[in-house]
C-alpha cells in the first residue's frame, strides 16, 4: 500500500519547492521578517495562506482550539501561544496582530455542551473562551455566530494586557485586527470598532480595528 505522506512529501520537493527555491534560499540567508502574527483557531478549514494570499515567509502563525489568547498573568508557565505573541512582537517584530475565528467553530460549540472527561486540557483552555457565552441554554445558529465572533473580541482586550503589545499599540508600532470567517461564504467579517460590529470585508472601509482606536475604553462585543 503506498505511503501517502511519503508521496506528498515527494510532490513538494519535486514540484512545489522548485517555484519558492530563490524565496526560500533569501528568507535564510536575510532572516524572516513577517509583517503579521496571525493567530487562528486549528480548524483545519482555515487556511491562512489560501485567505490572505500569501506566501513563505509572510505571516508568523499560532494556531490552537478557538483562537485564544491566555491571559498575560506574570506566571511565565508553558504556554506556546504566549510565547509566540512575545516572540513575534519583541523580536520579529511584526506590525500587525489579527485573531481570526470562524464559523462552525467545534471549540465554540463545546462551551454549550459537554467536554470528554479525559480532555482535561481542552476543558481549562476552553474556558479562555467562557466570557463570550450568552446566556441560553439550547444555542441555535446564530447564538453561535455571535458568540464566536465575540469571543474574538475577547481575545483582542486580552492582548492588550501584553505590556510590549500595548506599548507598540499605543505608539501607533502595531495594529490588532478581529477577524470572523464564514467558511461556507468564502467571506471574511472583519471588527470595526466604531460599530461595534463584525462588517463583511466585501463592504467594509478598513480590514479590522486599525492602530488608532483608545484602547484605554474597553471593546465592546457584538451583543
Amino acid at each position: 500500500m503506498p505511503d501517502e505522506l511519503l508521496q506528498r512529501l515527494r510532490r513538494f520537493h519535486d514540484d512545489a519547492f522548485p517555484r519558492y527555491r530563490d524565496t526560500f534560499h533569501r528568507l535564510v540567508e536575510a532572516g524572516q521578517q513577517p509583517t503579521t502574527l496571525f493567530i487562528g483557531c486549528s480548524d483545519s478549514r482555515l487556511v491562512p495562506y489560501l485567505l490572505i494570499g500569501t506566501g513563505p515567509g509572510e505571516l508568523f502563525l499560532v494556531r490552537n482550539v478557538g483562537a485564544f489568547v491566555p491571559p498575560y498573568d506574570g506566571s511565565y508557565g508553558y504556554h506556546g501561544t504566549a510565547a509566540a505573541i512575545e516572540f513575534a512582537v519583541l523580536n520579529l517584530p511584526v506590525t500587525r496582530i489579527i485573531v481570526c475565528g470562524h464559523s462552525h467553530c467545534g471549540g465554540i460549540r463545546a462551551l454549550y455542551g459537554e467536554v470528554p472527561v479525559a480532555a482535561q486540557n481542552l476543558r481549562q483552555w476552553l474556558e479562555l473562551g467562557r466570557e463570550a457565552v450568552l446566556p441560553v441554554a439550547q444555542p441555535g445558529a446564530e447564538v453561535l455566530r455571535r458568540t464566536e465572533q465575540r469571543a474574538v473580541v475577547l481575545q483582542l482586550e486580552r492582548l492588550m494586557d501584553y505590556p510590549m503589545v500595548r506599548e507598540r499599540v499605543e505608539a501607533r508600532q502595531l495594529s490588532l485586527h478581529g477577524w470572523h470567517y464564514v467558511i461556507e461564504d468564502g467571506e471574511v467579517h472583519v471588527f470595526d470598532v466604531l460599530r461595534g460590529a463584525f462588517v463583511a470585508a466585501s463592504r467594509a472601509e478598513h480590514a479590522g480595528t486599525g492602530p488608532y482606536h483608545d484602547y484605554d475604553e474597553p471593546l465592546a462585543p457584538p451583543s
